[in-house]
């Protein structure tokens, strides 16, 4: 009997990919059935699908791999993911791996965990990865995929390829197999949603999705489901972006911005000069009359080639002028294969972390601003993914039950009262009729 553990490395994307080869393999439906395991020492096979998106990323690939082998020498490793796309022959040799396979060969594990790989096979438009069931609390669902834009410190483009959209008719129906599986949050995800829909009839936006998800499901659920934005950019967030969420009865408010830079200059470097930071403000300010209180977070890079002290300063003074709620903040990786890998101007490694701790302070100091102002509210929505009563607000921010009502699940949207803080997470209280 096959049993099989998987371990995902990297983003959302990712994740669902790995729970839709996990069904596949559970359901045997194109060779032997395999049982999943929730221990890689119980397994015989294990199967890590990498990320390659920095340095980090692919040392803690090699970490994982080898911490499998040590802790289970006889199961086969199979590795697959961004990183397999690009170093295929170097992670061969890690110990216990009997498999690399390609991430855009990744779809053909759908097959079976010892079904043969055919490079030379014809892909379809949009790999068919698609999931009923997720081991959290919040469900993803891939709308989106690969990247067509080659920012220049960027390798998406290199493992994921170009962007593809998933027919909005494949989201409505996966969404609604979700919700009759008990799911009440929706992450929907993707590599670049900018370019969603430039690939499909009649080329739909990202918004327009959002319009018919909302149209197709508020009518029963409004209140009661809602649907979570991965990541946009800021040259998104246009009128039309604004209307849409100005409408919207489901959707959670709370963005998350690829923004990278505050500097003008270092985002011409970036191959993101298509926008200008000062819009994220002006559309932020203007949301703010909608949704009176927003969760915010934002991906920021320190030390790209070339930033001096004053350009640093700007994605500082952008910062602060944001109402962040969280950040990501890296500081810049040489990724082999890009353009930023060859630029002149590299500014030292050193220089690169204490930029990016400095980000961290100050984002983290408006994190705990914010958290602070959500005691003041009368309520949180708060999703609640297990049984330890932790979950999470429509405003991305963690929250704990003080005792949960009696009868509540995980995946349970529950009204609750703030009523403190515990090292950054907002304690809560059920409301009485919550469930």
């Amino acid at each position: 009997m096959i049993t099989f553990y998987t371990a995902t490395l990297g983003c959302k994307i990712n994740q669902y990919e790995t729970r839709s080869i996990g069904e596949a393999w559970a359901r045997g439906e194109t060779g032997s059935q395999a049982v999943e395991v929730d221990a890689p020492g119980k397994a015989n096979i294990i199967l890590v699908n990498s990320c390659a998106v920095t340095a980090n990323a692919v040392a803690d690939l090699r970490q994982t791999v080898r911490r499998f082998n040590r802790d289970n020498p006889e199961a086969g490793i199979i590795i697959t993911g961004c990183a397999a796309q690009i170093m295929s022959e170097e992670l061969a040799q890690l110990p216990g791996v009997v498999r690399v396979i390609s991430q855009e060969d990744k779809a053909q594990l759908l097959d079976g965990p010892e079904a043969e790989v055919d490079s030379d096979r014809e892909r379809p438009r949009f790999a068919p990865f698609s999931i009923s069931g997720y081991g959290r609390s919040r469900a993803v669902v891939k709308v989106q995929d690969g990247c067509s834009h080659h920012c220049t410190y960027c390798i998406v483009p290199l493992t994921r390829g170009k962007s593809v959209s998933r027919p909005m008719d494949e989201v409505v129906e996966e969404v609604s197999r979700l919700l009759a599986g008990g799911f009440r949050e929706f992450i929907l995800s993707g590599i670049n949603l900018r370019h969603f829909g430039r690939d499909l009839d009649g080329k739909p936006d990202f918004w327009d999705l959002l319009v018919r998800l909302e149209s197709t499901f508020s009518p029963d659920w409004a209140g009661r489901v809602r649907f979570r934005i991965s990541s946009v950019e800021p040259g998104q967030l246009g009128d039309k972006a604004f209307d849409v969420l100005a409408a919207s009865t489901m959707v959670c408010p709370q963005l998350h911005l690829s923004l990278q830079s505050g500097d003008p200059d270092i985002l011409k470097a970036m191959g993101r000069g298509h926008y200008d930071p000062q819009n994220a403000i002006d559309f932020l300010e203007r949301l703010g009359g909608i949704w009176s209180t927003i969760g915010l977070g934002a991906d920021f890079i320190a030390g790209f080639p070339g930033e001096t002290d004053d350009q640093f300063e700007n994605t500082m003074e952008l910062c602060r002028n944001l109402p962040l709620t969280y950040g990501h903040i890296f500081p810049y990786s040489e990724r082999p294969g890009t353009r930023a890998s060859e630029m002149t101007g590299s500014v030292d490694v050193p220089v690169r972390k204490a930029r990016a701790a400095q980000l961290r302070e100050l984002v983290n100091g408006k994190k705990n601003h914010f958290l602070e102002s959500l005691l003041g509210l009368p309520h949180l929505d708060v999703l609640v993914p297990d049984a330890r009563g932790r979950g999470v607000s429509e405003y991305y921010a963690a929250c704990k039950f003080t005792a949960l009502p009696d009868g509540v699940e995980p995946r349970s949207l529950v009204r609750a009262r703030p009523v403190g803080l515990e090292r950054g997470v907002v304690l809560v209280k059920a409301m009485d009729g919550a469930s």
